[in-house]
């Protein structure tokens, strides 16, 4: 029975959150204390966190710009950026052979983003230039996953991420200062971007040891950081015409 029980155990660990030498050391040798498989544990662990969490981080976005029929407050050209960025991310991680854990957030994000590029299009009257914008995003993904794009080129696009997830941020972030608020910008949202990039670093470095990768997320967690600031700075204001009309 115990032999049954521990077959099942290691069924479920190995090797979705432990290689099967920390299962042995952590679980046969009992040895709980053995700090590189510990790390791997919590890497994994928290990667897998970050890939579920991702499911549902854009979603209070997608929902406030629905609820409101407006996308008012969002910048399209950050938005597209973010976009760009999440793309490299997940084709270079792809043709790198990294682990499912090491990257999988930026699928879901970019299933979300793309969501909200779309909705931004549509509720400034430019639905047809929305639905354009989606089938060449199509196009340009299956040419960057198929085997006719080197790996130089994808290495390339994953370098641009920096640039990218800077430039579009501090478009956001001049946005918000322009307007004086953060207008249909999710707090949610953004919150849960800045935990995920602060975690992606560590799990990026103890996953894949890629250090392009791993640089990338300490700028985007900066670059998040600063719309997290300004989110709370203009906590209470609201747009003039609201104010207009509460007056």
């Amino acid at each position: 029975m115990a032999a049954e029980a521990d077959g099942l155990l290691k069924r479920a660990l190995v090797p979705i959150l432990l290689p099967e030498k920390c299962y042995d050391q952590l679980f046969v040798q009992w040895d709980l204390l053995h700090v590189p498989c510990l790390k791997i544990v919590l890497s994994k662990g928290l990667g897998l966190g970050i890939v579920a969490g991702s499911l549902l981080v854009k979603l209070p976005q997608v929902f406030k710009i629905l609820g409101a029929k407006s996308a008012e407050g969002l910048s399209l050209q950050s938005v597209v950026l973010e976009l760009v960025a999440l793309t490299g991310t997940m084709a270079y991680s792809i043709t790198n052979n990294f682990p499912f854990s090491s990257w999988g957030e930026a699928l879901f994000l970019m299933l979300q983003t793309i969501t909200i590029c779309f909705l931004v299009m549509h509720y400034r009257g430019q639905t047809a230039k929305g639905v354009a914008f989606l089938a060449c995003y199509a196009l340009v993904l299956l040419v960057l996953l198929s085997p006719l794009t080197p790996l130089a080129v994808v290495t390339l696009l994953q370098a641009s991420n920096v640039p990218a997830v800077v430039v579009g941020r501090l478009l956001q972030a001049a946005t918000n200062y322009r307007n004086g608020h953060t207008g249909q910008l999710s707090a949610i949202t953004v919150f849960l971007l800045f935990g995920g990039s602060l975690a992606r670093i560590f799990t990026s470095i103890q996953e894949t040891g890629d250090l392009l990768l791993a640089g990338t997320f300490v700028v985007s967690s900066l670059c998040n950081g600063l719309i997290a600031a300004q989110l709370l700075f203009y906590w209470n204001a609201k747009p003039a015409h609201k104010q207009k009309k509460v007056q």
